[in-house]
């Protein structure tokens, strides 16, 4: 009975998410299509870093970045790279309860990263998914 009633719970959150255009398919349809120039500003925003030090992590060149502020719009790549510094800054924002918090653990260098700073880590998936990893054990207690 309670697998049946979860079942549900999860069916109506999928149904409200694909009603407004926040489920999983319409992030990753926004991603390819790239993603609009403002999120890149927003991200930049909430990690309190200037743009050329935030295109520099994310890897994107100065001349790329004025191209794509006229254009208004990212590239598939580069969104797929926004996208994931700002999964990483709601995970860290959840773990560390506010965005100020995480903003600060983002920017500074972690002994469970080997000493390496988690934006900067988190260049690649690879990286990222380290760092995840990382918040994670936080999260649990299990911090090493």
């Amino acid at each position: 009975m309670k697998a049946v009633v979860a079942q549900k719970k999860v069916a109506g959150k999928r149904a409200k998410q694909s009603a407004n255009g926040s489920g999983p398919h319409a992030r990753v349809s926004k991603v390819q299509a790239g993603l609009h120039f403002r999120e890149l500003e927003a991200l930049r925003q909430d990690l309190g870093l200037p743009l050329d030090q935030l295109s520099e992590k994310l890897g994107i060149s100065r001349a790329t970045m004025h191209r794509r502020k006229a254009a208004g719009r990212l590239g598939p790549d580069e969104s797929d790279r926004v996208a994931r510094f700002e999964r990483l800054l709601k995970q860290a924002a959840t773990v560390f309860g506010d965005n100020d918090r995480a903003r600060q653990w983002l920017n500074f260098p972690q002994y469970g990263l080997g000493g390496a700073v988690p934006l900067d880590y988190a260049r690649t998936e690879v990286g990222a998914r380290e760092v995840e990893n990382l918040l994670g054990r936080i999260e649990y207690g299990v911090y090493s």
